[in-house]
């Protein structure tokens, strides 16, 4: 399986994590919740497409809403490649973290 690149594993990461809520303003604050880091909220649609693109997830249109003035929400879900890729990262995480001193984590 191919490598992917951190913001792909967050993104990946925070489709799981919201479920059904999953679209591109949600996943854009949840990773800058977690990551303390705020991102061009355009810098997310494109890896978004790409994974889409290559599978990891799915998109669909939800309902349009009088709140967006008619407009609707793109929303994303994990494909099962996408879950296999999360294992595959989580995997090389735990090999690559093994054995790491617990004094260096305080530092």
């Amino acid at each position: 399986m191919e490598m992917l690149t951190k913001l792909e594993e967050l993104i990946l990461l925070s489709v799981w994590r919201l479920k059904e809520n999953a679209y591109g303003t949600t996943i854009y604050n949840y990773i800058a919740d977690v990551t303390g880091k705020k991102l061009s909220l355009g810098g997310i649609y494109f890896p978004l497409d790409r994974l889409a693109k290559k599978g990891y997830l799915t998109a669909y249109i939800g309902e349009a809403t009088p709140e967006r003035k008619g407009l609707s929400k793109r929303y994303y879900h994990l494909t099962d490649r996408g879950i296999q890729a999360l294992g595959e990262i989580k995997r090389v995480n735990e090999i690559m973290w093994a054995d790491f001193p617990e004094i260096a984590l305080s530092i």
